[in-house]
């Protein structure tokens, strides 16, 4: 039976997909109310990061603006910060919360955080996975074939890890950015709640990821009979 038109598939991955929808919502919504909100500091997103990467000694990480709504990340090959514009230019509540979780990557990477360094070690392995175990496992459930099924999750599975270790890399790295805003006062106290308010509706969609993940790889295991019996 298809995927798609499997009622097991239906029920695991419905409530997932609900999580998805709310955790996209629930970002959006934070980044723009308090996109909304300027800090005392006057200070933008750039400057924020500027300052945090100086402050611990990262002189040779660069902050740059790119494309995109919500496009910010570091790029550990490089040593940039990529803002996008309404992180990079404006001084609010959102834009000094999302520019301190990125350079808290940035940290991480200088003090070789566990976490990120198998995570990065395992890029290119998950990019593997990520591409070619739906076309293995479906390929194998096709041709009744249980030993590419197998191989098929195998490769689904190093995805589901490299899903649940960003986790810790994430919450790590917005813990890392509360800290650090106000432990230099370039956010107030009541500034800090927004700040939380931002980071944590954006964890709750790396949490509706790693579900998602976690919720295919048991419904691959149900269907090929690894788990729970096979049922036709």
């Amino acid at each position: 039976m298809p995927f798609g038109l499997d009622p097991l598939y239906f029920m695991m991955m419905i409530p997932v997909f609900l999580l998805s929808i709310f955790s996209s919502f629930k970002v959006k919504s934070s980044f723009k109310k308090y996109a909304k909100v300027s800090v005392r500091s006057g200070l933008t997103g750039a400057e924020v990061a500027r300052r945090i990467l100086d402050k611990n000694g990262l002189h040779d990480v660069s902050v740059t603006e790119t494309s995109g709504f919500l496009s910010d990340h570091y790029d550990p090959s490089k040593k940039v910060v990529r803002l996008s514009p309404d992180v990079y230019r404006n001084a609010t509540i959102s834009a000094v919360g999302v520019a301190a979780h990125e350079t808290g990557h940035a940290i991480q990477h200088k003090q070789l955080y566990r976490p990120l360094v198998i995570r990065n070690m395992m890029v290119p392995v998950a990019s593997v996975g990520s591409n070619f175990a739906w076309i293995v496992i479906m390929a194998g459930f096709v041709l009744n074939t249980l030993g590419l099924v197998k191989i098929g999750i195998a490769l689904f599975s190093v995805v589901v890890f490299f899903q649940l270790i960003t986790l810790p890399v994430e919450f790590n790295a917005s813990s890392r950015a509360k800290n650090i805003l106000a432990s230099t006062g370039m956010v107030s106290g009541s500034e800090a709640a927004g700040v939380n308010s931002v980071l944590s509706a954006a964890a709750m969609t790396y949490v509706a990821a790693a579900t998602s993940s976690v919720m295919t790889l048991l419904y691959f295991l149900m269907r090929a009979g690894l788990l729970g019996g096979r049922d036709d």
